[in-house]
């Protein structure tokens, strides 16, 4: 008996001890936050419409390094909506990302990688000014998908610059009225002078190009955190010398454990989707920007 009780202890402990050496090679850094932002009026004579509106996110940050071995995985998540009298709520903001790349050190500070990302939405959105009653964007429509691999320079620990001269981009819209309307860069459909669609659109288009990379996050004052994400393609089977943009900087100053405060900005250039003016007619790719600025509650864990 006491054989066995020895025994057990000895794989108990055996098994504490890999748990603890396995997860000395991970590093994982999970933020969730909750902002709203309320107002009321009641025989307001200088006027005035009640508002109620609210935005939550969450981030995750995976890192797994062991000798050459690099695997990192960066998720963000953004839904928000606001509501104005008794007008259909308006969708603020809405975000699904992943970024997975994985490396292996060829030098002190390069990697060989393989980078892997996927963008979309996760609900319905809608021209608001047009027509609040047929979505132009859902999950899917649009989302991307890229892979490609590359070279990583890695000087420190909060910059990163990712480099990758053969990714393969897909470009999917799930939704065939979307596809056929040759929305977000798709070919649309074939359409007689009559108005019949001859020929759907297809759903999926593949682009072929080099893709470019930059992470960089820095705390620029105690409690003030920086962090900026620069992501440039070139397609090279169409237009190569326009590049396409997505620039997305952040902004958090931490009021105590559990309140910050956020500036977000992002900015767009996409030169497969094309804008139309009021009458419908074609004027081209716009740059595309969004800010905002929130403050409530938030976590770390």
């Amino acid at each position: 008996m006491k054989k066995i009780v020895v025994i057990i202890l000895i794989m108990s402990g055996s098994l504490l001890m890999a748990q603890s050496d396995t997860a000395k090679y991970w590093k994982i850094e999970n933020k969730a936050s909750l902002n709203l932002t309320q107002s009321y009026f009641s025989n307001w004579s200088a006027g005035g419409e009640n508002t109620l509106a609210g935005t939550g996110k969450y981030t995750s940050n995976i890192l797994f390094t062991k000798e050459k071995h690099q695997w990192s995985n960066w998720l963000n998540l953004a839904l928000g909506y606001s509501y104005i009298g008794n007008h259909k709520p308006m969708k603020t903001d809405d975000k699904l990302e992943l970024i997975s790349s994985y490396g292996y050190k060829i030098h002190k500070k390069l990697y060989a990688t393989i980078l892997v990302t996927f963008r979309s939405q996760i609900a319905k959105g809608y021209n608001y000014k047009k027509d609040s009653t047929v979505f132009i964007s859902k999950f899917m429509a649009p989302g991307t998908i890229d892979i490609g691999p590359g070279i990583e320079w890695e000087p420190n620990d909060f910059f990163s610059i990712n480099f990758s001269p053969l990714t393969a981009k897909w470009i999917i819209v799930n939704d065939q009225r979307l596809a056929d309307a040759g929305s977000f860069g798709l070919d649309p459909a074939v359409v007689h002078s009559s108005g019949v669609i001859i020929e759907h659109a297809k759903k999926v288009k593949t682009q072929f190009g080099a893709k470019a990379l930059m992470v960089l996050k820095y705390e620029i004052f105690k409690n003030v955190d920086f962090s900026t994400k620069l992501e440039l393609f070139s397609n090279y089977l169409h237009n190569p010398q326009n590049i396409d943009v997505n620039w997305q900087v952040n902004i958090t100053m931490k009021v105590n454990s559990w309140l910050n405060v956020n500036i977000n900005t992002e900015l767009i250039y996409d030169d497969d989707v094309i804008f139309h003016d009021a009458n419908g007619n074609p004027i081209g790719p716009r740059t595309q920007f969004n800010e905002n600025m929130q403050i409530g509650l938030a976590i770390t864990f």
